[in-house]
């Protein structure tokens, strides 16, 4: 070989060890972190989340005057297991009242129980009866090791839908089942009735059954089986229920929070997607054209609300701005505004901002294991006293009500149901529409940001008044509404975008009067709200790799509620309710997927109303109760 030959094979051995040596190519660029806060779910828990037994899951709400009382009797609504349910029209039954304890009721009670094996997002389920929605619930969100919860609601406020045979039952939840998620819900649903109260003797009953409960001042009836619940609540018989015998018969349906006497539903056209409206941008309208009997001396719009899609979070949207400018992906934008809104033929007739319910699968999953968030399992309605719009609907003709939510995005999910109440001694009443004043929401923003950081400051304040008067068999009556909310909200990126912190308050107070053609104010009832949110979450690269994030979550949200009631005489009768959670905990992900993490839970709750008072306090960890302290005595 001559020496020319070898170098040039050497100087080739030595580039191809040196190549084969040097640094490789530029790798492709580390995942985005997972939007904050996300939707995530537990997958195939490894032994960090592994309990190897199912998992039960609880709400803490105040109890029902029924809990530990046996049912007179029950009726099977519904038993079903959801599956592959997505794109397929609701369950259906048939409901007919139970022949065994026939009606009065004293309370109607819905109870559901759910389970499910297998990993699984949560779910939006809903509950119709005869086309008005009963029930609005998020599913558990459960994992390989199973999980059930029970959850029970209060129905008797649609006692006149109960009464009657044959109405179909429609339950919706859309469920997906494939090779990553495997659970399937299994539902349960049944009314449970109560009849335990007998009368108690008194020397004006006719009065007393028409103005006792209608306050809230003192029970109508009494039981002999609730009799150590009542010793036990601190329940008393209050002398001021024998002082509302004061008050005139013509008053009576205006105080009264008995059942409506007829229910409209305000809902879609029953289809595949459900009975509810799907509402995906802020000029949807929801509507349904109606026509009220002429003798309606009373009415109010109960409506349901959820949010989902880009706007599960809502609350916490940057502005569009934001996002175009940075040049994200992500369609989670339009602010973090939403206001829900009522009309009657276009007129505007009320709002309200929704309470920020976190699902079990928000934020991070961990933080809801055992006990979910707040209004989750039993997601709260929002009424809307339409008595001062009776001038416009008592005509015989048909009438628009409508549902919207400003600076809406993809997608929510509103219907409502509308309670009237008949005058019993007319075939029909005389009405009109006094004051419609509903100036335009005051909204101010202020967005200051550079690349991924920055800061979103929104302030709102809106003030309304409703009035109108109803002549009925009983008296000329005049409903005055005001409504007032105010609203703080700040969005701040930091950390290049990775790390968020939300804060929001709202306040709202609702007003409701009755007076008398004299000009005399017969009752007036106050209810205040606030519920303030406040939620930090930041991501950054694990040192595991593989597009492995871990995620630091910090969830602190309450509700405050107190209600006033007060009548010419000067009885009065008050209720309030305090349900503080906190929760903070850290997860590792992949995409979607939560692959192990820890989390926290401590939550208070205090109510106290004509039955008493109670408080429970609860304290979580690694999806177990260290700490449950329950007591029944009023402070």
């Amino acid at each position: 070989m001559s020496l020319s030959l070898s170098l040039l094979l050497l100087s080739l051995s030595l580039s191809t060890t040196f190549a084969s040596l040097s640094l490789p190519s530029a790798s492709p660029p580390p995942p985005p972190p997972p939007p904050l806060p996300g939707r995530f779910i537990k997958s195939n828990p490894p032994l960090s989340l592994r309990r190897g037994s199912p998992q039960q899951y609880i709400e803490l709400t105040k109890p029902l005057p029924t809990d530990g009382t046996t049912p007179s009797c029950s009726v099977t609504l519904l038993r079903h297991t959801f599956a592959n349910t997505a794109g397929s029209p609701p369950v259906a039954s048939t409901y007919s009242p139970p022949t065994t304890c026939p009606p009065p009721w004293h309370s109607v009670v819905l109870e559901m129980r759910a389970s499910s094996d297998g990993d699984q997002y949560d779910r939006v389920a809903g509950v119709w009866l005869d086309g008005a929605e009963i029930f609005r619930t998020i599913t558990a969100e459960p994992d390989a090791n199973g999980g059930f919860w029970t959850v029970r609601k209060n129905v008797t406020r649609y006692d006149s839908l109960l009464r009657r045979s044959n109405l179909t039952v429609t339950v919706m939840l859309e469920n997906v089942v494939d090779d990553e998620l495997t659970g399937a819900y299994n539902v349960d649903l049944a009314l449970l009735y109560y009849q335990n109260y007998i009368s108690v003797p008194s020397s004006r009953d006719s009065d007393h059954h028409k103005l006792g409960p209608k306050l809230g001042l003192l029970k109508e009836y009494r039981s002999v089986d609730f009799d150590n619940r009542e010793r036990k609540l601190g329940f008393i018989d209050g002398e001021l229920g024998v002082e509302s015998e004061k008050l005139t018969d013509s008053a009576s349906m205006y105080y009264s929070t008995t059942p409506a006497d007829l229910i409209i539903p305000i809902s879609n056209v029953p289809k595949e997607e459900g009975s509810w409206f799907r509402i995906e941008k802020g000029s949807d309208i929801g509507l349904r054209e109606i026509q009220i009997p002429l003798n309606t001396s009373k009415a109010v719009l109960e409506v349901y609300v959820s949010f989902h899609g880009d706007d599960e979070f809502w609350y916490s949207n940057p502005p569009d701005a934001y996002i175009k400018k940075n040049n994200l992906t992500t369609v989670r934008g339009n602010g973090a505004y939403r206001e829900v809104f009522v009309s009657v033929d276009g007129i505007f007739a009320g709002s309200v901002i929704p309470l920020p319910v976190v699902y079990t699968g928000g934020v991070n999953p961990l933080l809801w294991e055992p006990v979910v968030g707040i209004g989750s399992f039993n997601l709260p309605t929002y009424d809307f006293d339409l008595t001062p719009f009776l001038g416009m609907l008592l005509d015989g003709k048909s009438h628009a009500i409508g549902l919207g939510v400003v600076d809406s995005i993809p997608f929510w999910l509103v219907d409502a149901n509308l309670h009237l109440w008949l005058d019993q001694g007319s075939s029909a009443v005389q009405a009109g529409v006094v004051n419609t004043q509903a100036p335009a929401v005051e909204i101010r923003r202020d967005a200051k940001f550079q690349h991924l950081d920055g800061s979103f400051k929104i302030g709102a304040l809106r003030s309304s008044q409703f009035s109108g008067w109803v002549k009925t068999s009983e008296g000329n009556f005049t409903t005055q509404v005001f409504v007032d909310f105010k609203v703080k909200n700040t969005v701040s990126f930091k950390r290049k975008g990775t790390s968020k912190l939300v804060q929001q308050k709202v306040q709202a107070q609702t007003e409701r009067r009755v007076v008398s053609e004299m000009g005399l104010m017969l009752s007036q009832k106050i209810i205040k709200r606030k519920y303030p949110l406040k939620m930090i979450a930041q991501a950054r690269p694990s040192r595991l790799g593989g597009g492995i994030y871990l995620v630091e979550t910090n969830v602190s949200h309450s509700l405050t509620e107190t209600s006033d009631c007060g009548a010419a005489d000067g009885a009065s009768a008050t209720s309030s309710l305090r349900n503080k959670q906190f929760s903070w905990g850290w997860m590792m992900v992949k995409d979607q997927f939560v692959l192990s993490g820890f989390a926290n839970m401590n939550q208070t709750l205090s109510s106290k109303d004509e039955f008493g008072c109670f408080s429970r306090i609860v304290r979580a960890t690694k999806g177990r109760i260290i700490g449950d302290l329950k007591n029944f005595t009023c402070p």
